[in-house]
């Protein structure tokens, strides 16, 4: 078999695989498979027989599926072989490879901090390192990028890899002999008290590992004396809908609906509580915003819905699909939407995608234009989409993400044209990097513990002049008007990125939070008594 028939038997395989493992089609749909199928293969190989030029069968196929996918939902998506490990790394909670977070500085790698427990670490190379070669491939100054790290740095368990190292003033390059091995992906990106008795986790995505780091993060936090939580959701894209159903199961009590899905080939399918969860008393409340999706949806969704606490901040995304991963013949993948996911209360908060994948992509971005980042004013809510609350019959909406109890509007208080240039440029991380490199250990003896460091560190005028020198040097031009608009938020971040460089990466969190408005009304909710009036029923878990 010549490569044309190939590749469209390799199509139409994939799909007939699909439809016989959800569910085998009648015999009439059975023949319709088979003349697209064919109608398929006839083409291909009259391109191959008779086309003007030469073509790439391979990507010709390629950007056939992407584009059929495309045309049934967004969230169907073509992953080619040689990608799909990659794109699994965020859900299995794991990479094979060195164990560093780096940045890539005047053109050299320079490492930001070895990961806990991971190979690097245990050999000693610490924060600050500047990698110069590679197996003896000089990396330095030659124009690397993010790219050619991957490439160079990961690779399967067991293998070794040599890095020559450049650190502090040493005129010598220090030489590790690296065997690489499995690298935690950490998805609860920090976890601290916020009061005396509110406690804070913040959660990037839903993967294998998500529940063993929220139960160390509960543990931490009970022992410090947390009576409420607030679960920060916001820019969290989702993942596994396993573990969003483990981690709502936390929060509700009894066998209580969690989620429920079905699709054309799959009859519904309840998902209840079943454990007891090791916060289903206390006061809770969840943070979203238009980046929150998927996973996270459906769990603000069982906690809306059951009133068992309050979700606060803006609009979530809208993504109420549920996809499979489907393998083809040539180890690569599809993820195909098989499913919708409903909320205890019925609702599908999948928004609409009529319009096509581009408007779908941008409908996020373009509600800053609408008006409904600042109000809510600006929805739409017919009462087709409303539905009530399973305890206290509270209305909610369904229809296109998960509205919140307490809307925040976006803050654009500290916004400037000048702080968004550093912002795009990285340039707080790189100046923060460089300082903490250059007197390290000083700051080490003066700020051994986070604690030390919240409460003494500051930057101080001379810091702040030498981040704006810095600043303009990268060819940003000084704004005086700009910077006493920005400049307490700028030298805020700096600071936090000076924490997370020096201590912890939740250290950038903690400090942070000073700017996180969404989590700040959260905390005066739980202290002014909006918690108790909005008369949930949280008590009762």
């Amino acid at each position: 078999m010549n490569m044309q028939r190939k590749l469209a038997a390799m199509l139409l395989a994939s799909c007939c695989f699909f439809t016989a493992a959800a569910q085998s089609p009648a015999s009439s749909e059975s023949s319709k498979w088979e003349e697209q199928g064919n109608k398929l293969n006839a083409l291909l190989y009259h391109i191959e027989s008779i086309y003007v030029e030469d073509v790439d069968m391979e990507s010709l196929v390629e950007v056939a599926i992407i584009n059929m996918l495309e045309e049934m939902d967004p969230h169907s998506v073509y992953i080619p072989a040689e990608e799909l490990q990659a794109a699994d790394e965020p859900l299995n909670g794991n990479f094979e490879g060195v164990g560093i977070q780096f940045n890539i500085f005047r053109d050299t790698i320079m490492v930001v901090s070895p990961i806990s427990g991971g190979p690097s670490e245990k050999l000693g190379i610490m924060a600050g390192d500047r990698i110069v070669t590679v197996d003896g491939e000089v990396v330095a100054g030659t124009g690397v990028t993010n790219k050619d790290v991957q490439r160079l740095l990961k690779g399967p368990k067991g293998t070794l890899v040599t890095v020559g190292i450049k650190r502090g003033n040493d005129p010598e390059l220090l030489v590790f002999e690296i065997i690489r091995d499995k690298i935690p992906i950490y998805s609860v990106d920090a976890s601290f008290m916020v009061t005396p008795e509110i406690g804070y986790i913040k959660v990037n995505r839903f993967a294998k590992t998500t529940m063993t780091e929220m139960y160390r993060a509960f543990a931490k936090l009970r022992a410090s004396g947390m009576q409420d939580l607030i679960l920060d959701l916001q820019g969290n894209g989702g993942g596994m809908l396993r573990t969003a159903i483990q981690m709502a199961d936390e929060f509700l009590s009894g066998d209580k609906l969690l989620v429920y899905t079905e699709g054309r080939s799959f009859p519904r399918e309840n998902t209840q509580a079943r454990i007891p969860g090791r916060f289903e008393q206390g006061r809770l409340v969840v943070l979203i915003d238009q980046g929150s999706a998927s996973a996270s949806e459906i769990v603000s969704g069982a906690v809306q819905d059951w009133d068992r606490g309050l979700i606060v901040g803006r609009r979530s995304f809208g993504k109420g699909l549920v996809q499979r991963p489907v393998r083809l013949t040539d180890d690569s993948a599809v993820r195909l939407t098989v499913q919708k996911y409903y909320t205890p209360a019925g609702r599908c908060i999948q928004k609409s995608y009529e319009d096509g994948v581009d408007a779908y992509r941008k409908e996020k971005y373009e509600r800053f234009e609408s008006g409904e980042l600042m109000s809510m004013d600006s929805l739409e809510l017919p009462d087709s989409l409303k539905y009530t609350t399973r305890i206290t019959g509270r209305t909610v909406y369904g229809g296109g993400g998960i509205l919140p109890d307490v809307f925040v509007p976006l803050d654009t208080t500290d916004n400037s044209p000048y702080f968004s240039s550093i912002l795009r440029k990285g340039l707080d991380s790189r100046f923060a990097l460089t300082y903490v490199d250059s007197i390290r250990s000083e700051l080490e003896t003066q700020y051994p513990t986070e604690e030390d460091f919240m409460a003494s560190f500051e930057v101080d005028e001379e810091m702040a002049s030498d981040f704006q020198a810095f600043v303009a040097n990268e060819g940003i031009e000084w704004n005086e008007e700009e910077w006493k608009r920005s400049g307490d938020a700028i030298l805020l971040r700096l600071k936090a990125m000076v924490g997370r460089n020096l201590l912890e990466p939740s250290t950038f969190y903690r400090v942070i939070s000073g700017l996180n408005e969404t989590l700040q009304k959260a905390v005066m909710i739980l202290e002014d008594g909006t918690f108790e009036r909005s008369k949930l029923a949280h008590d009762t878990f």
